[in-house]
């Protein structure tokens, strides 16, 4: 054992990698519905670790913490700028008095304890569940007049009340909204029915002949049949067929024909007569069902081997005039073309016409190799998978970021700044919404920016833990039972208040409920609505809320500092 502490304090780096293998490990375990979760995790085995007494430098905690709130500013950055031009507008309203909410209630109960400076951001980072805060409302700290032991002591607490309020944070949110929340707009049953509703009514277009909606989670399929109708007994075109079909509600191309031996690609004017077999494409259940409609369906390898082609388009600033689903549908250039999946900010959304499109948001096509070349360039920029990030972006960005950051403005004896942390955050926000206007540059692709994330964040949280493992235990016995108690209020008022907000600003409940969830960035209570509510359609609340909501509850461990001290 002496071996294994003597090595571990030689090699802090090796005792870091051992803090997140573990950390990961057990923040994948679920007893039930209840987990960990990665961070605290993380952060409960890097005290454990950190008992060895293992010293570690403080610039490798700030790098890895500034590349995780570049990372958060990019993610969010195209959806918390065009929000604020967009039908979103009352969302972005919501989710700024919600956060003001989080953080006045935060402050009043710290003060109603009695904690210090340290005590109140821990409150406000586990409570919230905004880990970020840890880094933030440090830094911030640092820059406090008082003395250096006196800030080590407020720093040193900071992760012990995170730990002791994140917990209930989490599965509390979750529950507040999932189940309490659906209680208090109307129970379950009716909120079920309320958003069955809301689809059909969100799909309803404004257009004449605008096709039927595609379920993101229903994949687009490729089928042949033999033409044994007795409406073709007189031959009818391609583009006659269609036009029948989608006026019946169904949103169904035909992209190849064989006649006889001869296979062709689909052309509007082809006559289509009994006998001939045909590829439809589409929606699953609109295409397999009562064959009777068209004819048998046929395995006909020769006729259904063809290059089809699924790709990702960025949806960019130039193509603003597509503000919904139905209208970029409509376009001729869409023909054969299926939305498959539309993602914002890492959350899927539904596909449905009334399903509002920002720049930035991520559509998957579906289609003929040459429809799908046609129509990816008139909407956006082609995310063509690739593993390389722009670095030269990446360094150039934080550095930039840290820089106007760490400028320190003087009110009486007051230091106010950003801090690097938060340069970097304002920096990410900037220039992820910067590319919307030319993705030319600044890729990092889902895979890096998971990476910079998660890596960016935890390996922050573990050099917290293992640092402040051997003061831990003495926190725990200096802010006692009573902090957990706090954290429930911090907690479940915002949101009880939140959610009858909600019901102030006339949001649909679902619409409601998924708002609460991004404005206080727990994917977790998103998850659990949407569970109850038997729906995506939450999700349509969450992104710009969210966007919002991870940009001011950051920052908001700069102002909390500045508040209690």
């Amino acid at each position: 054992m002496e071996v294994i502490i003597d090595f571990l304090r030689k090699y802090p780096e090796i005792a870091l990698f051992l803090t997140l293998g573990i950390g990961f490990w057990i923040g994948k375990l679920h007893y039930k519905n209840f987990t960990l979760g990665t961070v605290t995790s993380v952060l409960l085995v890097g005290v454990l670790i950190g008992q060895l007494d293992i010293p570690i430098s403080g610039p490798l905690k700030s790098a890895f913490f500034l590349m995780f709130l570049f990372a958060i500013g990019y993610s969010v950055g195209p959806q918390f700028f065009h929000s604020l031009r967009s039908s979103g507008v009352r969302q972005v309203v919501f989710a700024v008095v919600l956060c003001l909410i989080c953080l006045g209630v935060t402050f009043a109960v710290a003060k109603i304890f009695g904690y210090n400076v340290g005590q109140a951001v821990g409150l406000l980072s586990g409570a919230q569940t905004i880990s970020a805060v840890i880094g933030v409302g440090s830094d911030m700290i640092q820059n406090l007049n008082v003395d250096a032991a006196q800030r080590q002591v407020w720093i040193n607490i900071v992760p012990v009340c995170y730990a002791v309020t994140y917990i209930f944070g989490t599965i509390g949110s979750a529950y507040i909204l999932g189940t309490l929340g659906v209680k208090m707009l109307g129970g379950k049953k009716r909120l079920q029915e309320a958003t069955r509703q809301y689809e059909k009514d969100l799909n309803k277009s404004d257009i004449e002949d605008d096709p039927a909606f595609i379920n993101a989670n229903r994949p687009v399929v490729f089928r042949a049949y033999k033409i044994q109708n007795e409406w073709f007994s007189v031959p009818k075109t391609v583009l006659q067929f269609e036009n029948y079909i989608q006026e019946q509600g169904r949103r169904i191309f035909v992209e190849r024909i064989r006649q006889g031996d001869k296979i062709m690609d689909s052309q509007p004017e082809m006559q289509l007569a009994i006998g001939d077999e045909i590829v439809l494409s589409g929606r699953r259940e609109e295409v397999i069902g009562d064959e009777s409609w068209i004819g048998s369906e046929v395995n006909d390898n020769e006729l259904l081997t063809f290059p089809a082609k699924d790709i990702y388009v960025m949806l960019t600033h130039r193509n603003r005039k597509y503000k919904r689903v139905e209208l970029l549908r409509r376009e001729r250039f869409m023909h054969g073309v299926m939305i498959k999946s539309i993602s914002r900010s890492g959350v899927e959304l539904p596909v449905l016409n009334g399903t509002e499109l920002l720049p930035g948001d991520i559509l998957e096509l579906v289609g003929l190799e040459r429809e799908v070349n046609i129509a990816a360039p008139q909407i956006g920029h082609i995310d063509m998978p690739t593993i390389k990030t722009d670095m030269v972006f990446v360094g150039l960005g934080i550095f930039i970021g840290g820089v106007i950051g760490a400028l320190t403005l003087h009110f009486g004896k007051v230091p106010v700044s950003l801090s690097t942390s938060g340069g970097a955050l304002i920096a990410g926000l900037i220039l992820g919404w910067l590319r919307t206007k030319n993705p030319s540059f600044g890729r990092i692709p889902q895979a890096s920016l998971w990476l910079m994330n998660n890596l960016g964040l935890n390996m922050f949280i573990a050099v917290i833990g293992i640092t402040a493992g051997p003061t831990f235990i003495e926190g725990i016995k200096q802010v006692g039972w009573l902090l957990f108690v706090a954290g429930i209020l911090a907690t479940t008022i915002p949101l009880l208040l939140g959610v009858w907000i909600g019901k102030l600003m006339k949001f649909h409940p679902a619409i409601n409920l998924g708002c609460n969830a991004g404005a206080r960035t727990t994917t977790a209570a998103l998850g659990a609505i949407q569970e109850s509510l038997s729906s995506t359609v939450p999700a349509l609340g969450y992104t710009v809320t969210y966007a919002v909501g991870n940009t001011l509850l950051i920052l908001w461990g700069i102002v909390i500092v500045l508040m209690m001290s």
